[in-house]
């Protein structure tokens, strides 16, 4: 969906959720059923090949289960609960804390290995 220029330069942009959350919460609330990618991506109006992608890496994390053309959530459901679970939890604490700032994270790493780590 286009935004106002003046949206786009201020960063004022909209959040959707990410299109693996849509992913799932769609075949979650359709746990019955199986689909195909093109069924999902018209069901959640996002791009097929985005689509593809979140399908991969969730069928990776072992969230969803694929034969052939069709795709489901998984029968563990607790898997799914607590993947989200997590990342409802993470996105919680980055908003009260700022999240992590790869630089300062960087500038408090010690300059040497860690002694497990050393030959």
């Amino acid at each position: 969906m286009p935004v106002r220029i003046e949206e786009f330069e201020s960063g004022d942009l909209p959040q959707a959720p990410s299109v693996p959350l849509q992913v799932i919460t769609f075949l979650y609330g359709n746990r019955n059923k199986a689909f195909t990618r093109s069924e999902i991506a018209g069901a959640i109006e996002e791009d097929p090949n985005t689509v593809g992608t979140a399908l991969s890496r969730l069928k990776d994390r072992e969230l969803l289960r694929h034969k052939g053309e069709y795709w489901a959530i998984t029968d563990d459901h607790d898997r799914v609960e607590e993947a989200y679970d997590l990342h409802a939890i993470s996105d919680r604490l980055d908003d009260e804390d700022g999240g992590i700032d790869p630089a300062a994270w960087d500038d408090a790493a010690p300059d040497r290995d860690h002694p497990t780590e050393r030959d």
